[in-house]
């Protein structure tokens, strides 16, 4: 995975365009089954080009020889055809492109289909529906080597198209040339397909997801296991002449893999969300993302909009009344009250739609001067000190204390304490040890100090336990708290 890719140097070469144009006439005469093409029939192509009127000959055989260098392709001499004596000595060679140029022109086709640098992808009903149907498929009676490879083979291929396909299609609604789009005015046109396009596909995934997913669940590993072997029993039928080839449960392995791949991306694994579920999400998100865009834009041409006609309308009716009065009430109704100023409420007084404003209580509001010199007075006031209480207080705990010391003490009592001997121990004493477990942890030797000077060492063992408490059970990994030196009091705490 990490050596150099020799195969891809011509694409930066400096001679980049000629080896290009080699290769690609390569590529288009391997698609119409091809193979071996002769250093004549390449140049004669290249001729053909107005770039390349000039090509010479010996130019061509360096750039092949390069090219063979490169590992894009293999030559083999041609011992056919030699009309003289100088011709057969002189070495003549076919040239065949190799694996991985095909795969890297290939490649290039397809990046040179692409208008621009954005996602394309698309959100395929179908391909749900027959990766439904091909999954039903594997619960019908043994099939045969053969029937069972291309039933796997249609699997993955309708699940590679739907997780690339859907993918793409993400991250093109969500890159930022579509959001810039969506939010001119020339997306309205498109808002009501956009969200057709959305909503049909959810409603047709939300028919076909959970039948695939009680399938998948049906489906396990262990299930699955006979239709793995029909698999490698295909995949030995097929020759190969590799000297190191995979066993059979290298094989199988690698199907339950892939197999696996498939159930996490629409079942829950661990707790986590299945892709499915964020696909769910993410085209809902789409859809009320859209609407917000459509609201906003229809809110800017209304604010944009001319109102000419409305105040034509309303100058008619000032320009139809009798006199002032009768303007004067129509402003008030049109326009309503002129300078008033309005205050709110602090506190909220009522529901009732129909209640008066002279029916409710008045509210005291207090007005401050408006500059920043303005300080509140204050009153100075005593403090108590509420020395009784504080000391009732005080022997309460320190009675407490004692209490909890003699209980820890108790626990104590033959040097060690192991949580899996433990019964049912008090809510305080389960935070103690799990405070102490923490400090340890700080600690190379595993060793905590305690409030009044206890030394313990803990050992945190192998073997998962579950703790009973006052408040609850805990699991755990099971501890063993050892006794090193006393405190000052005897105390454990």
């Amino acid at each position: 995975m990490m050596k150099r890719v020799v195969e891809a140097s011509y694409l930066t070469a400096q001679s980049a365009a000629h080896y290009r144009t080699i290769l690609r006439y390569f590529y288009d005469q391997h698609e119409r089954m091809r193979d071996f093409i002769t250093p004549e029939e390449i140049l004669q192509h290249l001729r053909t080009i107005p770039q390349f009127e000039q090509y010479d000959e010996e130019q061509l055989h360096q750039q092949l020889a390069q090219l063979v260098e490169w590992n894009n392709l293999t030559a083999r001499q041609d011992m056919t055809n030699a009309r003289t004596i100088e011709e057969y000595k002189k070495k003549r060679f076919r040239y065949q492109p190799t694996p991985y140029t095909i795969e890297i022109e290939r490649m290039l086709i397809e990046l040179e289909k692409m208008v621009d640098d954005t996602f394309k992808g698309s959100l395929e009903r179908s391909q749900f529906e027959r990766l439904l149907e091909t999954l039903q498929k594997l619960e019908a009676k043994p099939m045969t080597p053969d029937a069972c490879m291309a039933l796997w083979e249609d699997i993955l291929q309708y699940f590679k198209t739907i997780r690339t396909s859907t993918a793409d299609y993400i991250a093109y609604i969500n890159s930022e040339k579509t959001d810039q789009r969506m939010q001119t005015e020339a997306f309205l046109i498109y808002k009501a397909q956009f969200t057709s396009y959305l909503r049909d596909f959810i409603v047709s995934l939300q028919k076909t997801s959970f039948q695939i997913v009680e399938l998948l669940q049906k489906l396990s590993l262990e299930v699955m296991q006979p239709f793995f072997r029909e698999l490698v029993n295909k995949e030995r039928l097929i020759p190969r002449l590799e000297e190191i080839q995979l066993t059979d449960e290298e094989l199988c392995q690698q199907y339950e893999q892939y197999w696996q791949s498939i159930q996490r991306w629409f079942l829950e694994v661990g707790g986590e969300k299945s892709e499915l579920e964020i696909l769910q999400w993410q085209t809902n998100e789409m859809i009320r993302r859209i609407t917000r865009y459509v609201q906003r834009l229809g809110e800017r041409q209304h604010h944009f909009k001319s109102r000419r006609n409305d105040y034509i309308h309303l100058a008619k009716w000032f320009g139809d009344c009798e006199n002032v009065a009768d303007a004067h009430k129509l402003s008030s109704v049109v326009f309503g009250m002129m300078q008033v100023q309005h205050i709110q409420l602090k506190t909220y007084t009522t529901d009732d739609l129909h209640s008066d404003t002279w029916d409710e209580k008045p509210e005291l509001v207090s007005m401050k001067p408006r500059t920043n010199r303005y300080r509140e007075k204050t009153k100075a006031t005593g403090t108590m000190l509420q020395t009784a209480q504080k000391q009732k207080q005080r022997e309460q705990y320190l009675q407490e204390r004692q209490q909890q010391e003699m209980v820890l003490s108790s626990y104590f009592n033959e040097g060690y304490v192991q949580l899996s001997q433990l019964h049912e121990v008090e809510s305080f004493v389960r935070k103690l040890l799990l405070s102490w477990m923490a400090k340890a942890r700080t600690n190379q030797q595993g060793l905590v100090k305690t409030e009044n000077g206890m030394l313990l060492r803990v050992h945190v063992l192998q073997e998962n336990i579950v703790l009973h408490a006052e408040d609850g059970q805990l699991s755990m990994p099971d501890v063993r708290f050892e006794l090193v030196k006393e405190g000052e009091h005897g105390g454990a705490i």
